[in-house]
């Protein structure tokens, strides 16, 4: 069988653009994780808005997100790639720094909407990039790489956030995050753009003739019949409803509810989010990969296994009042909760046909936010104002057990989806 090009041209050529990408989702961790940062202090701004409505934020962002997302998804399998990416970029960055402008919440809730735009344009297309740079046996090593973007950025945000928005106001850690995705977006506009499918196992001229051949409704509607693009979308769903309630609230939580001064609050989190956050998510894309050449269903152990270790370790942060116990808990529960990111994502492109995988991305985006992180913010904010946010971050822990039991269901049919995709190639070829 012909390769579509040398494997060492391939990786020569990869690197820069994973590099580029992976700064790029940085950035979008940092302008997302921000606002978290310095929740306290814009609560201090609006003194009428309950926690209600300051979890309403979230949403903001990501209903916007999640409806913006097959639309790109959409437009990202018809158009040169990079080109979304850089106009997304520049477009959330203006919106971040946008938000320090804000002087009524209203102000606040429409910036952190456009936000939502800007990150839809790039969220979707950015893994297909990958996915197109890095075969099958590499995926996940290559996909965890990029996705440790999310403690580290996550961690930047709630750091910049507090520190900055402690020493010289919340609206300037909007204005300092906001502005550097304008010069990343220049240079995805000079970025070459890799052949969509050109790391499947399928030689050229096959490949030439599968791309030739002209979308229909039917190629999106089959992503309905893989079983494992359907269970890993509703494991991350589940994953996603508990994860985005829990980093939206933690600091305000740790400040309100254990005391601790805001700054070192945001600093303590985002220090050990970035610690267990890049360990777990490396450590779960290398697991990934070494273990599925031995188990089948080896993606979907691993986020199975992970979350259901992290439920005894976000239980017991919750629950212990002594620091070092809460703070080390916390720690654990992080490593767990990120060591499904690699894999869960490599499922999402390996199972997905090349050209509808873009599209497969932005439904399952679609998804697990619409029916997750949309819903979690605010239904801890709703408890957290009859109770308390310690109950609040209790009623999440069952939600990180079910997407563990989820996840586990998808082992049988991984093997069979993953082959399916170079053999529909091949059929639709000729």
């Amino acid at each position: 069988m012909t390769p579509t090009a040398p494997a060492s041209e391939k990786v020569s050529r990869a690197w820069p653009l994973l590099l580029l990408l992976f700064g790029i989702n940085l950035l979008n961790y940092i302008d997302r994780y921000v606002l978290p940062g310095v929740l306290p202090l814009v609560e201090e701004a609006f003194p009428g808005v309950s926690k209600t409505g300051l979890g309403m934020l979230a949403p903001a962002f990501l209903v916007v997100y999640m409806i913006a997302s097959p639309v790109f998804g959409l437009v990202g399998d018809r158009m040169r790639r990079f080109t979304l990416v850089g106009v997304g970029v520049q477009l959330w960055s203006l919106a971040t720094a946008a938000a320090g402008l804000a002087r009524t919440f209203t102000q606040l809730f429409i910036t952190r909407m456009l936000v939502g735009v800007g990150e839809a344009s790039y969220v979707a297309v950015a893994p297909t990039i990958i996915s197109d740079l890095y075969p099958v046996a590499a995926r996940g090593r290559a996909l965890s790489f990029f996705y440790v973007a999310i403690p580290v950025g996550s961690a930047l945000g709630y750091l910049i956030g507090g520190a900055v928005g402690v020493a010289w106001g919340w609206r300037t850690a909007f204005y300092l995050v906001g502005l550097p995705g304008l010069l990343l977006g220049v240079a995805c506009y000079f970025m070459p753009e890799p052949r969509r499918g050109g790391t499947e196992a399928v030689n050229a001229e096959q490949l030439a003739r599968y791309l030739d051949r002209k979308l229909t409704l039917s190629d999106y509607l089959g992503l309905l019949r893989v079983r494992s693009f359907l269970i890993n979308t509703l494991g991350m769903t589940a994953y996603t409803y508990a994860v985005g309630g829990i980093s939206y609230w933690m600091p305000t939580y740790l400040h309100q509810e254990r005391g601790i001064p805001l700054e070192l609050a945001t600093f303590r989190f985002g220090l050990v989010t970035v610690v267990a956050g890049i360990a777990g998510t490396l450590m779960g894309g290398a697991l990934g990969d070494r273990l599925s050449r031995r188990i089948p269903g080896a993606y979907f152990l691993v986020c199975g296994v992970g979350m259901l270790l992290a439920f005894p370790a976000f239980y017991t942060a919750l629950m212990h009042d002594s620091p070092p116990v809460y703070w080390a808990a916390i720690g654990v529960a992080e490593f767990f909760l990120f060591l499904n990111t690699g894999p869960s994502n490599t499922i999402l492109v390996n199972v997905t046909m090349p050209r509808v995988r873009t599209a497969a991305v932005a439904f399952n985006v679609l998804i697990i936010h619409a029916l997750g992180d949309v819903l979690s913010p605010v239904i801890m904010g709703r408890v957290a104002d009859s109770s308390s946010l310690g109950n609040a971050f209790l009623s999440t822990v069952g939600v990180v057990l079910l997407s563990g039991v989820i996840w586990l269901l998808g082992m049988p049919s991984l093997a069979r989806d993953t082959a399916r995709v170079t053999t529909r190639m091949q059929e639709e070829a000729g």
